[in-house]
């Protein structure tokens, strides 16, 4: 455990226990960040917003599950299931529609919110997340600094970790060589979990193909890797037969972030409405930027894109810096869909250099869809961090992404979401991409 920490400490001691409490194998490979000698704090109005918003997000999966199943049965139209399926092994596909997997849902649900002077917006959601670890022990470590304030307490994100795996004796948590940076975050985790004893957990590598029946796996590894993940086909055909608890279940649709394209394009609004409610659906289109996506099907001469006014895809290429307040993306199943890899700013670029992004997300769309997004520019926020070599407190104005971690407990209807923790990356107010790095300050989020 970490160790004992003393509440309402002077700044620079706060800052010093912290990097003190370090684990002594860190918690990323060659990562480091800034420390700040207290969490960021979110207020609670924002802090009750973001722990109801697991079961609007819970919700929005099962609705997108059921509209996946119903596109390929015939139900909804056809280019739902068609787009999601896009650049997927016949195989993968087959295996996520088996009667076994089909109504599977991800168990980690992690949106990435950025804070704007309108408001929070939610611009994509990460159902293999990294983290999970850090933010444990960012909760556990402040949690001893500013008691009773941190979001899902110092042992939110542990509980909420282990309650994804039922009564399962064993826990295997296969990462994969793509994610071996975040394997000290997990090794810590379930060094943590084992001291409570209420099952074992153990970090496995690519080839682990070998759990008992009973047993659970925790798939630290997206789709697109699996051919490098010798182990992943075995441990999907031990999940289709009922053998082991897999989580995240091998369905490629959760992880396209094609799926806010999906929640505002009308064609589908009667089926939100009919599957959120009016409620759900307000909370949703509020907090996501309006995204579509890049499909160059020809428009019939009278027809143009929504919001966007365009006849034709290839008219985005020569749009003015100042209308280019858009963000595309590859959707998934890509080792360019995570982290900031695969992400383009319009207004950051040269008319070039979107020329070619565009022209690049077109070309790809039968086998790698893209994403438009709204850009909706972070506010700034007053932060600090603590320089150890000149032993003080330095002010840094900053961008925020907030990152919660929702963990779903429970069968079918049955399952609920509940909020572990939330982890804050601050990064420094010129950075127009907020992701981690090592001018970024990492730390939970209080009340």
């Amino acid at each position: 455990m970490t160790a004992s920490l003393a509440p309402n400490l002077p700044p620079e001691a706060a800052a010093e226990a912290v990097r003190k409490a370090l684990p002594p194998g860190g918690l990323f490979t060659d990562q480091h960040w800034r420390i700040s000698p207290k969490p960021f704090p979110l207020g609670p109005e924002l802090s009750k917003e973001i722990e109801l918003l697991g079961r609007v997000l819970l919700q929005f999966y099962r609705s997108v599950n059921l509209l996946y199943r119903r596109s390929a049965e015939g139900k909804q139209p056809e280019w739902v299931a068609r787009w999601l399926d896009q650049g997927k092994p016949a195989w993968l596909v087959q295996l996520q529609r088996h009667s076994a997997l089909k109504h599977e849902l991800p168990r980690v649900i992690r949106p990435d919110i950025l804070l704007t002077e309108d408001g929070f917006r939610i611009t994509e959601l990460d159902s293999v997340p990294g983290g999970i670890g850090l933010t444990a022990w960012l909760n556990q470590t402040y949690a001893q600094l500013a008691p009773s304030s941190v979001l899902g307490g110092p042992a939110g994100m542990l509980a909420g970790f282990a309650s994804l795996f039922g009564g399962a004796p064993r826990v295997h948590i296969v990462v994969s060589e793509e994610s071996a940076g975040y394997r000290p975050e997990m090794e810590w985790l379930a060094s943590q979990l084992n001291a409570a004893g209420q099952a074992v957990f153990q970090v496995q590598p690519a080839s682990f193909d070998a759990p008992a029946p009973g047993d659970a796996v925790y798939r630290f590894f997206e789709l697109f890797d699996v051919a490098n993940v010798q182990g992943a086909k075995r441990l999907f055909e031990l999940a289709k037969e009922k053998q082991i608890r897999l989580t995240p279940p091998p369905r490629p649709v959760f992880e396209e972030k094609l799926l806010f394209a999906l929640l505002w394009n009308r064609n589908l609004r009667s089926f939100w409405h009919q599957e959120l409610g009016e409620s759900f659906l307000h909370r949703l289109q509020n907090a996501v930027p309006y995204s579509w996506v890049v499909d160059p099907t020809p428009l019939p001469p009278h027809a143009a894109i929504p919001e966007l006014n365009l006849t034709d895809w290839r008219q985005l290429a020569v749009l003015s810096q100042r209308e280019r307040e858009l963000i595309l993306k590859i959707s998934g199943y890509s080792e360019t869909a995570w982290g900031a890899r695969g992400v383009h700013l319009g207004s950051d670029l040269s008319g070039e250099q979107w020329s070619v992004a565009v022209e690049q997300a077109l070309r790809d769309f039968d086998h790698s869809p893209h994403v438009l997004q709204r850009y909706h520019k972070p506010r700034l926020i007053d932060a600090q961090w603590f320089d150890f070599e000149g032993q003080q407190l330095v002010p840094m104005p900053g961008r925020v992404r907030l990152c919660p971690y929702y963990f779903v407990a429970g069968e079918q209807d049955a399952a609920r979401a509940t909020l572990g923790g939330v982890l804050a990356t601050i990064c420094p107010a010129d950075k127009k991409i907020i992701h981690g790095m090592k001018d970024a300050i990492l730390v939970p989020s209080a009340a």
